[in-house]
């Protein structure tokens, strides 16, 4: 018989389980080869490639067949129209998929087009741009000064200094803006999005800045020029100086703001023209400076043609005073490095290049060659061509047959008291008497200043914007509103233009240059550091594209960037610093709510691990001990109580952990809310802990899973702070039976063991809410923000409602905030014509009700059991009944509470026990001196001595009825009779005690007491429940503890 072609098998029941849907079937088609088919005798053999074409048609089909998600790049993107790969439980089958998500529409199968737009190649997208960058005012109107103040030799260094710090920050900056895309924001969003927002911020704001101060400086070079010009024609405004430079400068940048404003489309396409102006002019001054002066009038300016002698001349440097200053090599330098920023432009848009991996580094590292060897050669041409000092006077000239001979004459005007007009110190227009053509000069400039000008003015509200955006400063959000369907700025180009505008009035290049010099190098000193710190931590995400880079050189790059600040001025570097670290600080303390996956974290994360493998090599001492708690609370929210006593033992010096035990098998998204908003009530409670949870477990298994389980070498929790079971009288016997073995598993575990009694319970649950993702959540559940409804009584209200506890209003209505992060409202339930009568007399105590987010109504009773821990405390003491020595935890917690500022007036009484009568104040001294060396303070101590005395018999018939229900035959979980004799004597000693603390410790804010120690075998639980409840019933807030018998308090130094 033939075989099939095709094979239909229908899905079987097994099959279910494996994510396969009932009633499907699966068609499968055997392959075959072309060889195969010929040997069958298939007339139209197929060619082996129909094998690719149906894998092809199959990969078309795949959604059909499988939910699996390719890879693809719109998997990975953050934009929120990405396509979403399908979720691990999705795959796995889980359950718990609502129909929302089976509703989400389908996966598009096809490749995702390359979003729109023209991508630019490395010379059009970078090359240019950083060349009209840096060809900027210093080219036209400073290089000549520099030459005549440093000399060709150290204008050479200055040149090479600079071109090595920009080469070295263009290595660094590389790596960055290849280890992903670079959005908006330039050099904000590489540092930010490297180094975290507080050193990205402070960056972007000191970047921001010096842009808009450049704009101001490249139009104050704008101005100069023009003025000159003017001035060659007779003309001027009014003085053809400062108030000159202001006016026109004014003018100009509101027009380049308004241009800004309007779009700057046309300048990318303007750039090509701009930048062939600018080669232009540096054209038109080296075949002038070849072809030498033209007359006489030339010659007495300065320009005597290019020589050797000349270029001896100007070798060495010439320093002087100039516009109220001694210059030196620093000085010049920090005039002339202006004119060598702009490395960033290409950086700036690289999301808009082809490929920014080789654009960057490739039109960065060649525009600062040419423009460096431009500069150089400008540094030759002009040292050689030009005198420093020349009078202008045709006079002074030595003339032979109507040819100079001797040019020296000119140059005695330096020793005048007129003082020399011309040359290379005291002309800025060297340039156009060099030129062939000087009006070309001017051209090259104006394209120079106006370009760099409006790149700065375009960059600057963009920055500003991304900032607000990402709402780091709160002051900048209402700059970073966008306008247009291009999402313009505007109200950031108001800001930029004040900005410039107040410097601009200064009007001196000069003075300007060396501060824009500072801030520019603050900048690379961060984007190097950037690059040292990721490529020295190595996190995983750190892959740079570009290669050509080294940690060590990025290092040299920071400390050159800040050696040179320095030495430039110290005084401006340390406001520069000073600027930077104000900046830093608000930030870190704002802490904004990004998370961009920063090196900071990288090494923060690399840090605490390295300090936890250390702190695991080093062995334990008594002087170094601090309690780490395990706090089993459920929930946090659950049982804020017990969370706040264990947050004042711990606070900030030691480890919380709390452990949430859940019966009920929990899928993802259940364990990641409740856990998420564990964190979140945390936080807005300011309480440092951790959450961790186990669940599908019994209250005895969690808890022992978590105790054997929780925390890493050192960092886990010695001591297990754990709610008093007070229904353990009604409980089922197998809760009571596991509540009691919780106990045995931590003393088996070594652990110190902390129970919690206050009166009214622990137990919150219900006031917190369900336990669905989305119940009890409202618009304040981070605030803690208190709703108020009619009559209104605000959070600062000066009425007093007080409860029965005597608690003050203050105190009261704290409360309401710090309860828990839900939010709670407040109502009166009396009627409103009541209220209108008795508005005086009203007892707000009893009509004052607190709702919280889910509807349970609170009474202020309760309000005030939920924060008995948080809030402070009246004057009173903390009684310590230290009766056994467990290695010193009973004393060293309550000391450590009465430390804390909520609990600071409150003294500590210590009560103990005496073994001897006949030697009663021996002990007590042998006590208290046991304390001095300890250095605990204590208001009170109390040697306890008749502990042994028999109990009175309303306190022994108080104990019979509570036990009643565990000693009759018929219960499951009993006392023997065997039992309470065996015991009759530790139970005589339990009831004595409590006469003692009744007597003793009513009034006390907080009692600490010594577990009474569960023997394993000899006592069960209902009995020990027993003496627990009596030692522990009607008294003020009971914390029974019971260390793990090492000491933990010692007097050796």
């Amino acid at each position: 018989m033939a075989e099939s072609r095709f094979s239909v098998s229908t899905v079987e029941s097994e099959s279910k389980k494996n994510g396969i849907h009932m009633g499907a079937t699966i068609i499968s088609r055997p392959l075959r080869t072309s060889v195969e088919m010929v040997e069958r005798g298939d007339p139209n053999p197929q060619p082996e490639t129909w094998l690719h074409d149906a894998g092809w048609r199959r990969k078309r089909s795949l959604a059909q067949l499988t939910r699996e998600a390719l890879p693809r790049m719109e998997n990975y993107r953050n934009s929120k129209r990405a396509l979403k790969r399908p979720s691990l439980g999705e795959l796995h089958g889980d359950h718990l998929i609502t129909e929302e998500d089976e509703k989400q529409p389908q996966r598009d199968t096809k490749s995702p087009t390359p979003a729109g737009g023209i991508k630019l190649g490395w010379i059009q997208g970078v090359l240019i741009p950083c060349l009209l960058n840096i060809w900027g005012v210093m080219l036209f109107l400073r290089i000549s000064w520099v030459v005549a103040q440093a000399g060709i030799t150290l204008t050479l260094v200055i040149i090479a200094v600079s071109a090595i710090v920009c080469v070295i920050t263009t290595l660094s900056m590389s790596a960055i803006c290849t280890n992903g895309e670079v959005k908006g924001g330039g050099i904000y969003y590489i540092i930010s999005r490297s180094l975290g927002p507080e050193f990205g911020a402070s960056v972007g704001i000191i970047f921001a800045f010096a842009n808009a101060v450049a704009a101001s400086m490249n139009t104050i070079g704008f101005c100069d020029s023009l003025n000159d010009l003017l001035l060659n024609q007779g003309v001027k405004i009014i003085d053809n100086s400062v108030n000159d430079v202001r006016i026109v400068g004014t003018v100009a940048l509101i027009v380049m703001c308004i241009i800004c404003a309007v779009g700057m489309d046309w300048e990318s396409k303007a750039q090509n023209f701009l930048i062939a102006i600018i080669v232009g002019a540096m054209v038109d001054f080296v075949v002038g400076t070849l072809m030498g002066p033209r007359d006489l009038g030339e010659i007495a300016n300065g320009f005597v043609g290019l020589s050797a002698e000349t270029l001896s001349q100007n070798f060495q440097p010439n320093f002087r005073f100039s516009e109220g200053l001694d210059h030196d090599f620093f000085s010049v330098f920090a005039i002339f490095f202006p004119s060598v920023t702009g490395i960033q432009a290409g950086a700036n848009i690289s999301g808009d290049l082809k490929d920014p991996a080789s654009a960057i580094p490739k039109g960065t590292l060649l525009s600062l060659l040419i423009s460096m060897v431009s500069y150089a050669l400008m540094v030759l041409f002009a040292g050689g061509g030009a005198l420093r000092d020349a009078s202008g006077n045709v006079t002074d000239l030595l003339l032979m047959n109507n040819t100079p001979v001797d040019f020296s004459g000119i140059s005695q005007c330096v020793n005048t008291t007129a003082g020399c007009k011309y040359g290379l110190h005291n002309s800025y227009s060297v340039m156009q008497l060099m030129s062939a053509w000087g009006p070309f000069i001017y051209a090259g400039c104006w394209a120079a200043t106006l370009s760099t000008a409006l790149t700065n003015l375009l960059s600057v509200p963009r920055l500003i914007q991304a900032l607000g955006v990402d709402r780091i400063y709160p002051g900048l959000i209402f700059f970073s509103k966008p306008y247009g369907k291009h999402g313009e700025p505007y109200r950031g180009y108001v800001l930029t233009f004040f900005v410039s505008l107040m410097f601009l009035l200064i009007a001196d290049l000069n003075t300007i240059a060396p501060l824009i010099s500072n801030f520019y190098l603050a900048s690379y000193a961060l984007i190097n550091f950037c690059t040292f710190h990721a490529a020295l931590v190595r996190p995983l995400g750190w892959r740079p594209t570009f290669r050509y880079y080294n940690v060590w050189v990025s290092l040299l790059g920071f400390l050159l960037c800040i050696g040179i600040m320095l030495l430039i001025s110290w005084i401006m570097s340390l406001v520069t610093f000073a600027i930077f670290f104000t900046l830093y600080l608000i930030v870190h303390y704002r802490k904004p709510d990004v998370n961009w996956g920063s090196s900071t974290q990288a090494q923060m994360y690399k840090t605490a691990l390295s300090s936890a493998h250390n702190l695991a090599k080093t062995g334990e001492h008594v002087k170094n001990y601090w309690p780490q708690l395990l706090v089993l609370a459920g929930k946090p929210q659950d049982r804020p109580a017990l969370v706040d006593l264990g947050n004042l033992i711990t606070k900030s010096g030691s480890l919380m952990i709390v452990g949430d035990i859940s019966q009920q098998k929990l899928s993802y998204k259940e364990r990641a809310h409740r856990t998420r908003s564990g964190d979140e009530w945390l936080r807005g409670r300011k309480v440092r802990a951790f959450c961790t949870g186990v669940h599908g477990f019994s209250f005895e298994c969690g808890a022992r899973a978590l105790m054997q389980a929780v925390g890493v070498g050192r960092l886990a929790p010695n001591v297990l702070l754990m709610g008093y079971k007070a229904d353990w009288a009604s409980a089922p016997p197998a809760d009571l039976e596991s509540y009691f073995n919780v106990l045995h598993t931590a003393f088996e575990t070594k652990l110190a063991v902390g129970i919690v009694r206050v009166s009214g319970g622990l137990d919150f649950s219900a006031v917190a809410g369900a336990e669905e993702p989305n119940s009890g959540l409202t618009a304040a559940s981070s605030s803690g923000d208190l709703r108020v409804r009619a009559p209104i009584m605000h959070a600062d209200s000066d009425l007093d409602i007080r409860a029965d506890s005597q608690l003050s209003s203050r105190h009261n209505l704290n409360l309401l905030t710090l309860t828990t992060s839900r939010s709670f409202t407040m109502s009166e339930k009396s009627d409103t014509k009541d209220k209108k009568k008795d508005k005086k007399g009203i007892d707000i105590h009893r009509q004052v009700v607190y709702k919280s987010a889910s509807g349970i109504e609170l009474s202020m009773e309760q309000l005030s059991h939920m924060t008995i821990f948080k809030r402070k405390q009246e004057p009173g003491t903390i009684d310590v009944w230290w009766l056994y020595d467990d290695g010193g935890l009973t004393m060293l917690l309550p000391y450590i509470i009465s430390q804390r500022s909520a609990w600071a007036r409150c003294q500590l009484r210590i009560f103990a026990l005496a073994n001897r009568h006949h030697e009663l104040e021996l002990e007590e001294r042998n006590m208290a001196n046991l304390l001095a060396k300890f250095r605990i303070d204590y208001s009170s101590l109390t040697m306890v001595q008749d502990i042994t005395e028999p109990p009175q018999p309303e306190t022994k018939k108080t104990f019979e009825e509570l036990i009643k229900t565990f000693t009759d035959d018929t219960g499951e979980c009993k006392i023997s009779p065997t039992e309470l004799t065996t015991l009759s004597e530790k139970t005589n000693r339990q009831l004595r005690l409590r006469e003692l603390l009744l007597a003793n410790s009513s009034a006390a804010r907080l009692v600490v007491m010594s577990l009474p120690m569960p023997r394993k075998g000899s006592v069960s639980a209902p009995l020990y429940m027993a003496w627990l409840e009596v030692l522990s019933r009607d008294l003020p807030p009971v914390m029974f503890v019971r260390g793990n018998h090492t000491s933990v308090l010692t007097f050796y130094s």
